[in-house]
């Protein structure tokens, strides 16, 4: 697991690049058949990929500048005239929104209208693109705001002032559908190159979407909103281990009601257009099908929340009927329900076991590697976890004890490898493990702390460190346990 951002560049950020197709052949050398990353949307609120401005468009931050250059869309001194950040180990968010954005709007400009393989793409696309493009021209035209404070016959979709700025930013909606064009275009060769490789790529798609998105914006219907289309409930989970205030999301709610009429069309869509960019999808949330806990839109922590029942196995039979290809991992962690194992269970998609959660010395485990059936996929930790590093020094010390008898690994030093052999073991059909644990990196390089805003998404891998012979150990793991060759 390591996300795109994550990727060495001179850049500021991981890009679609030289580096992600030398990171690709890290991983064949490394007897390795998935690459799991991040959301891969463009980023909105703390820079978080699970806020996003659109359930469908991709990062601009992703589109390699040296592939550009190839192309003649961009100099190298307009590249070269830019600084991304000055700290090769973490994003500069502010540097890459005041400097990338305009550089990428320079290239996507020099795409012609006319171009046979962009029009192309348009079309194909239109059903997400046209209501994006235009959504971001807006957005910038009055200064980034949430679309939430836009003057109201905008934010209420009016026709004559939609059609209006339709002509008005004629120009920049074409920039940010090119925009895409360029994202989408890299995309597919690497992930040919990946195929190539025999490395498959899952991806990862948020259960919600975000309150300042252009789904929201163009299909509120959807949504649990009230006559001034303003959200009446929001997303979050209750209080648990992360945080005794719960978590307080703020993404809109779905109308599962109005979604069911039309056999969930807008849910078939985005789930064929993840299946398309993706190998497999892991699903994040997966437990919100079954039930969601409702916060009242305006509550200033989740504590006020409720549990309210979701589509359950009716939606997921509809996915399996109008998708039947489609590969999903089901994120099903947290709070769990006897309704939401049964769920899982008869969706027959693969759960989630992360070992970080196993240890609780005051009761047994369902996240213990003895209890896990083949049909799962086991992590040492998410992006959400601390790295295994860094857990066995802040995590509770009579879970860490319970943790080193049961690996029987005392020596701290042996920890991390300890658990990615336990995780190796099992009889998982799937193992995951993120490339900082591979890299027994501690706390500095843990990506997300939940329920906070800012300092998160960060962190990047160093060049030098995905060697030979890190690919050499790895690979002698996969060996060691049966999963070199296990990509069907």
């Amino acid at each position: 697991m390591l996300p795109v951002s994550s990727l060495p560049s001179q850049y500021g950020i991981g890009s679609l690049g030289k580096e992600a197709y030398h990171f690709i052949d890290f991983l064949k050398n490394a007897g390795q058949h998935y690459w799991q990353i991040l959301p891969i949307g463009p980023t909105g609120c703390g820079d978080s990929p699970y806020q996003s401005f659109s359930a469908f468009a991709s990062n601009p931050y992703f589109i390699d500048l040296d592939l550009l250059a190839d192309q003649g869309l961009l100099t190298k001194e307009e590249i070269s005239s830019v600084k991304f950040g000055s700290d090769p180990e973490f994003v500069d968010y502010g540097a890459l929104y005041e400097k990338r954005v305009p550089l990428l709007r320079h290239a996507a400009g020099r795409i012609a209208p006319t171009d046979a393989l962009f029009c192309d793409f348009c079309k194909k696309n239109a059903d997400w693109l046209d209501d994006y493009a235009l959504f971001m021209a807006l957005k910038v035209e009055s200064g980034m705001v949430s679309f939430n404070d836009w003057p109201a016959p905008l934010r209420l979709r009016k026709p004559e002032a939609v059609n209006a700025a339709k002509s008005r930013l004629a120009d920049q909606v074409h920039v940010w559908k090119a925009i895409q064009y360029l994202f989408f275009g890299q995309w597919k060769i690497l992930t040919d190159y990946a195929h190539k490789n025999r490395v498959e790529i899952i991806g990862d798609i948020p259960i919600y979407v975000s309150p300042d998105s252009s789904d929201l914006w163009t299909h509120p219907e959807l949504f649990q909103i009230d006559s001034q289309r303003r959200l009446t409930d929001v997303a979050g989970c209750p209080p648990d281990a992360f945080s005794k205030t719960g978590q307080l999301w703020g993404n809109p709610l779905y109308n599962w009601d109005r979604l069911e009429q039309d056999d969930y069309q807008w849910w078939i869509r985005r789930l064929c257009f993840a299946a398309r960019v993706y190998d497999v999808v892991r699903i994040d949330h997966f437990r919100g099908f079954e039930s969601y806990y409702a916060i009242p839109a305006g509550d200033q922590d989740a504590t006020g929340g409720r549990w309210e029942k979701g589509p359950g196995i009716k939606f997921i039979h509809v996915v399996k009927e109008k998708i039947p290809n489609v590969r999903i991992i089901a994120e099903d962690l947290g709070f769990l329900t006897d309704d939401v194992r049964r769920l899982l269970k008869e969706s027959g998609f693969p759960g989630m076991k992360v070992l970080q959660f196993a240890f609780d010395s005051r009761e047994k485990s369902d996240y213990l590697p003895y209890r896990y059936h083949q049909n799962c996929v086991v992590y040492t930790g998410t992006h959400d976890n601390t790295t295994t590093e860094d857990w066995q020094h802040s995590a509770p010390p009579e879970d860490v004890a319970y943790a080193r008898r049961y690996l029987n690994v005392p020596n701290e030093n042996d920890f991390t490898y300890g658990m990615i052999r336990a995780a190796l073991g099992s009889v998982a059909e799937t193992c995951i493990i993120p490339m900082q644990d591979y890299l027994r990196l501690g706390a500095q390089a843990r990506m997300n702390i939940p329920s906070t805003v800012g300092g998160n998404w960060r962190w990047r891998v160093q060049k030098e460190a995905l060697s030979p012979q890190l690919a050499e150990q790895l690979r002698s793991l996969m060996t060691l346990y049966g999963r070199e060759n296990n990509l069907k």
